[in-house]
């Protein structure tokens, strides 16, 4: 049984997903598990998925979704199917490898080095000495969105959609996946605002010191992302609905 456990959703990445690098990976890394949760793919993923599997002699999982429910919801199934078997942490990473698999060490590292933290997540940060490389439109647009994030969260965060993320396998974390997040693309926000929720209440759910942002080393923005400026446009709008939420549950 592996110690940790990764989702990975994939929607119609038959020409994105690296199969050779996750096989490589997997067997290189016992200790951690990759489950491939198919969000009701209309092209040829799934039948990769199960290659993947049988050719990885089971070290890479499958979760099969019929119907496609959005990325929130498969990471949502696919978390609480992973949070089952009792890993020590468990957590989620894009198909497209945008952020390698190689990151995901440094994140477990953390959470053994540092046992008051819940949650480590990437943060797409420019520094000298990263390679991240991201189109300027939507570098622009994610800063402008990042700073309203920020606002509603009332917490000074950098980064809240890069999709690698790590949590603490506690009955704190595994709440925060328990019910349907309200947006199919923002939920990153509402583990968020449901952490500082349970923070209220409980010390060690703090988000000021539970939550740490890690500069990834490497970023690279893949063609064929299905975020379009329309979905920015609407995420301003779900952002409000998540704000008026957490706001009045937290009354």
């Amino acid at each position: 049984m592996a110690r940790h456990l990764i989702v990975v959703p994939c929607f119609n990445e038959e020409r994105r997903l690296h199969a050779e690098t996750f096989l490589a990976f997997a067997a290189a890394h016992a200790d951690i598990g990759l489950l491939m949760v198919d969000d009701g793919s209309t092209d040829g993923t799934r039948a990769l998925l199960e290659s993947l599997r049988e050719r990885s002699g089971g070290a890479i999982e499958v979760l099969i979704l019929e119907e496609n429910v959005g990325k929130a919801a498969a990471v949502r199934r696919g978390v609480l199917h992973a949070a089952q078997q009792a890993p020590d942490t468990f957590g989620f990473w894009d198909a497209d490898l945008s952020t390698p698999l190689d990151e995901i060490e440094p994140f477990l590292r953390l959470l053994e080095e540092r046992p008051e933290l819940q949650l480590v997540m990437g943060s797409r940060v420019k520094l000298l000495g990263r390679a991240i490389e991201r189109k300027a439109m939507r570098h622009y647009l994610g800063r402008v969105f990042a700073t309203c994030a920020s606002l509603v969260l009332a917490l000074p965060v950098y980064d809240t959609q890069c999709g690698a993320k790590v949590f603490r396998n506690t009955p704190g974390t595994r709440w925060a996946f328990r019910a349907p997040f309200l947006s199919r693309w923002l939920f990153d926000v509402e583990l968020l605002a449901r952490l500082g929720l349970l923070g209220k209440r409980r010390a060690a759910y703090d988000t000021h010191r539970c939550v740490y942002e890690k500069p990834l080393s490497k970023w690279l923005d893949v063609a064929g992302s299905k975020i379009r400026l329309r979905d920015w446009i609407k995420a301003i709008g779900e952002l409000a609905r998540i704000a008026w939420r957490y706001r009045l549950c937290a009354k």
